[in-house]
């Protein structure tokens, strides 16, 4: 730093001229930063007003870019029971094992029983 004081003061269409390029594809915040003698953080903070609308000539926010980054709305389902056969059906499952084993469950299984039961038949290695 020279002098006794540093601090500059930056017209609205500077900073969004600084902003604009910045954006620019390929652009680098560190490098506009380091062109204009500005530091890179205070040139986030320009990009971030001028996104929300606090950085801007006239009403209303900045346009984005079509290749900005933006976030998708995110709504969590409520848990579902699993969907079990009414008990007056009867289901069937039939496994042959590569070794030549056929294995048919029919009716209702639990499912820690049918895991035993197939480790038990393929001597405990994954197929």
């Amino acid at each position: 730093m020279s002098g006794p004081e540093r601090r500059r003061r930056w017209s609205t269409a500077e900073k969004l001229r600084i902003v604009e390029e910045s954006l620019a594809p390929g652009a680098s915040v560190v490098e506009v930063a380091r062109r204009h003698d500005v530091h890179r953080n205070l040139v986030t903070v320009w990009r971030r007003q001028a996104r929300t609308g606090v950085l801007a000539f006239g009403p209303g926010p900045m346009q984005r870019q079509d290749d900005e980054v933006r976030f998708a709305a995110v709504s969590i389902a409520p848990d579902r029971q699993p969907l079990t056969a009414p008990s007056e059906t009867c289901g069937a499952i039939e496994i042959e094992f590569a070794a030549g084993v056929r294995m048919r469950i029919t009716g209702a299984v639990d499912a820690a029983t049918l895991t035993a039961v197939v480790a038990a038949l393929t001597d405990g290695r994954p197929r």
